[in-house]
């Protein structure tokens, strides 16, 4: 299983990238792992301040359908446009082109309570 070291992660299975105030963020190996073929994600926030831990999106995969937590507060300036035409990059590389949003920070305090890779590496392995 691949945890890169560098970034950041949620209990939901998301990876936060901190440059800045600007977060990248996307789902881990993990999670594309347990879905599956990811065949559509969809992301209706763009430009829209979203809470800690509320939806921003949902990932479809040919056997189910699973919602994006938004793990730091925050404005929904980007969407990776990549994964409308190919969201199959999600599974094949999904710390690198596979990420689906970028966020302009509102509170960078927040990152201190995401997990780091030996956090993350111990709830996915129990």
């Amino acid at each position: 299983m691949n945890v890169p070291s560098e970034l950041k992660y949620t209990k939901d299975h998301e990876w936060v990238k901190v440059e800045g105030d600007i977060a990248t963020i996307g789902i881990t190996d993990f999670a594309q792992g347990e879905l599956g073929d990811i065949v559509y994600v969809e992301v209706d926030t763009l430009d829209d301040t979203v809470e800690i831990e509320e939806v921003f999106g949902s990932v479809e995969a040919v056997k189910t359908v699973s919602d994006l937590f938004m793990p730091l507060t925050g404005e929904v300036i980007e969407f990776n446009e990549a994964l409308e035409d190919e969201p199959e990059l999600v599974n094949a590389d999904p710390y690198g082109k596979g990420w689906m949003i970028k966020v302009k920070l509102s509170d960078a305090a927040q990152v201190e309570n995401l997990l780091d890779v030996d956090a993350y590496k111990e709830l996915v392995q129990g």
